[in-house]
C-alpha cells in the first residue's frame, strides 16, 4: 500500500503543478495586457466579466475550438509536435523547483534546469524549419543563435553562485541566504541573470525571432489556433520559471513564505514593464552584449567568487 502511494504521490503533485503553472499563466497574460494598457494611458481588457478577469478563459476557449490550419508545403508531424515538445520542456523544468515535502527532491536540480534550458532551442528550431516558411525559418534561426549565446553567460552566472553553496541542489540556496541575500553582495551579476533571462525567453528588448517589421511573427508565424496558444503557453510558464529562479538565487529562496511569492511576482512584472519601456535592440548590438560584455563579465565574476570562497571561507 505503502509503495502504491509512493508511485501515486508525485503524478498527482506533478498533475496539481501543471494545473497550477497553467493558472498562472493564464492570470500573467492578463497582467500583462492591463500593464501595457496603463503604461500606454489606456484601458487594458474590462469588457469580459469582471474587470476583464475571464479574459485569458475566453481567449483559450476561442484559440483551442478555431480550426487548426497548416501549410501545405510544411513537414506535417514534426510541424504539428513542436508546440507540444516546446511546452512540455517548460512544464517539466518545474520539477526541479525545490519542494519542502520532498516529492521530486533531486540533488542535481541545477544540472537538470540546463539540460531543459538548452533543450528548449529545439523546439523553435523545429518550429521554424518545419513550417518550411522563410519568414519562420529566419526567425527560428535568430531565436536559436539568440538562446545559446545567452545560455553561456546563464550557466557562468549559475556557476558563480554554485560555487558558494557548493551544491547542485536548489534546496541550498535558501539555507545560505537566510541571513544575507545574494543580490546585496552579487547584485552586478543579479542585473547580468535579469537581462540574460529577458533574452533566454526572447522577451523585448530581445524579441528578435518576432521582428514584426522585418519577419512578420517569427518561428511561429504559419501556427494558428492550438500551435500558437502552446507556444504561447510556453513562453509565459518559462517567462514564470525564470522570475522564480531568480527570486530562489538572488532574493532568498524559502519557498514557505508568502512573501517568495509576491518576489516571484515582482520580478515577472519586471518583465512586463522592460516590455512596455525599451525599444527593440540591434541585433549586432545583442551578440556583441553577449559575447564582448556579458561573458567577460560573468568569467571575471566566476574567478571573483572563487578566490572570494577560498580566502574568506
Amino acid at each position: 500500500m505503502l509503495e502504491l502511494i509512493e508511485l501515486i504521490m508525485p503524478f498527482f503533485s506533478g498533475l496539481l503543478l501543471v494545473i497550477f503553472v497553467m493558472i498562472g499563466v493564464a492570470f500573467l497574460t492578463l497582467l500583462e495586457r492591463k500593464l501595457l494598457g496603463y503604461i500606454q494611458i489606456r484601458k487594458g481588457p474590462n469588457k469580459v466579466g469582471f474587470l476583464g478577469i475571464p479574459q485569458p478563459f475566453s481567449d483559450a476557449i476561442k484559440l483551442f475550438t478555431k480550426e487548426q490550419t497548416f501549410p501545405m508545403m510544411s513537414n506535417f508531424l514534426i510541424y504539428y509536435f513542436s508546440p507540444i515538445f516546446s511546452l512540455f520542456l517548460s512544464l517539466s523544468v518545474w520539477v526541479c523547483m525545490p519542494y519542502f515535502m520532498k516529492i521530486f527532491s533531486f540533488n542535481l536540480g541545477v544540472l537538470f534546469f540546463i539540460c531543459c534550458l538548452s533543450m528548449g532551442v529545439y523546439g523553435v528550431m523545429i518550429a521554424g524549419w518545419s513550417s518550411n516558411s522563410n519568414y519562420a525559418l529566419l526567425g527560428g534561426l535568430r531565436a536559436v543563435a539568440q538562446t545559446i549565446s545567452y545560455e553561456v553567460s546563464l550557466v557562468l552566472i549559475l556557476l558563480s553562485t554554485i560555487f558558494l553553496i557548493l551544491s547542485y541542489n536548489f534546496f541550498s540556496f535558501s539555507y545560505l541566504q537566510e541571513y544575507c541575500w545574494f543580490i546585496v553582495y552579487l547584485f552586478p551579476l543579479g542585473l547580468v541573470w535579469f537581462s540574460s533571462s529577458l533574452a533566454e525567453t526572447n522577451r523585448t528588448p530581445f524579441d528578435f525571432a518576432e521582428g514584426e517589421s522585418e519577419l512578420v511573427s517569427g518561428f511561429n508565424v504559419e501556427y494558428s489556433s492550438g500551435g500558437f496558444a502552446l507556444i504561447f503557453l510556453a513562453e509565459y510558464a518559462s517567462i514564470l520559471f525564470m522570475s522564480m529562479l531568480f527570486s530562489l538565487i538572488f532574493l532568498g529562496g524559502n519557498l514557505l513564505s508568502f512573501f517568495f511569492y509576491l518576489k516571484l511576482l515582482f520580478i515577472s512584472f519586471l518583465f512586463i514593464w522592460v516590455r512596455g519601456t525599451l525599444p527593440r535592440f540591434r541585433y549586432d548590438k545583442l551578440m556583441n552584449l553577449s559575447w564582448k560584455m556579458y561573458l567577460p563579465f560573468s568569467l571575471n565574476m566566476l574567478i571573483f567568487v572563487l578566490s572570494l570562497k577560498i580566502f574568506l571561507f
